[in-house]
């Protein structure tokens, strides 16, 4: 005689709080990758930014020769203001191509060095508008709103005063490497100084 009685199985002890743990985890990663992926996301496209506005820079000695007015700046890529305004000049610069030049000059190329000094740059970004015969009508330093932008380059564009000359807004830190100064081995330092070899 078969007797067909269920045959049970030991119940396995559910463990809530090693479930609980795995999902935190989960859980916990899942948000990590959404912010790295945000985060990477938004560096890349500013940098993008930069880099095209980069890439359709002018080169200075064919803005400054071809009768147009110029918006010069002086910016890095590590500039954190720079890569906040660089949405804003992306499109100024498409709104005015036609009429003026947009140049962009990197502040860690030693080949600037000059113009660093030249224009006093010693805050990024630091914009410098030239007339249509490259003399330098205004300067601006950090942070500009759009509107401020958008009026001084119209300004620029119909050789009108810039209503907004001399703005200063935020700015990332900058200093431009110096010259040395005259020492006593410097050969430029007695340039100046006639020696009588005669009475010596």
């Amino acid at each position: 005689m078969s007797t067909n009685l269920p045959v049970s199985s030991p119940e396995k002890p559910k463990s809530t709080l090693g479930t609980r743990v795995r999902n935190f985890l989960i859980a916990m990663v899942a948000i990590a990758l959404s912010v790295a992926l945000v985060l990477g996301l938004r560096t890349e496209t500013t940098s993008a930014s930069l880099a095209k506005l980069s890439d359709a820079s002018i080169p200075l000695e064919v803005a400054i020769s071809n009768g147009k007015p110029s918006l010069v700046e002086f910016y890095a890529d590590w500039c954190t203001v720079c890569q906040k305004m660089a949405p804003d000049i992306t499109q100024l610069e498409t709104e005015y191509a036609d009429k003026m030049n947009f140049v962009m000059l990197n502040v860690d190329n030693t080949k600037w060095l000059p113009e660093l000094l030249k224009y006093r740059v010693d805050g990024i970004p630091h914009f410098v508008f030239l007339s249509q015969k490259g003399e330098t009508v205004a300067q601006a330093i950090g942070d500009q709103p759009r509107t401020i932008m958008a009026s001084n380059l119209e300004a620029l564009v119909t050789g009108s005063a810039l209503p907004y000359a001399q703005a200063s807004g935020e700015v990332s830190k900058f200093s431009a490497p110096v010259a040395p100064t005259a020492s006593q081995d410097d050969p430029r330092s007695h340039g100046s100084q006639v020696v009588d070899s005669k009475n010596n």
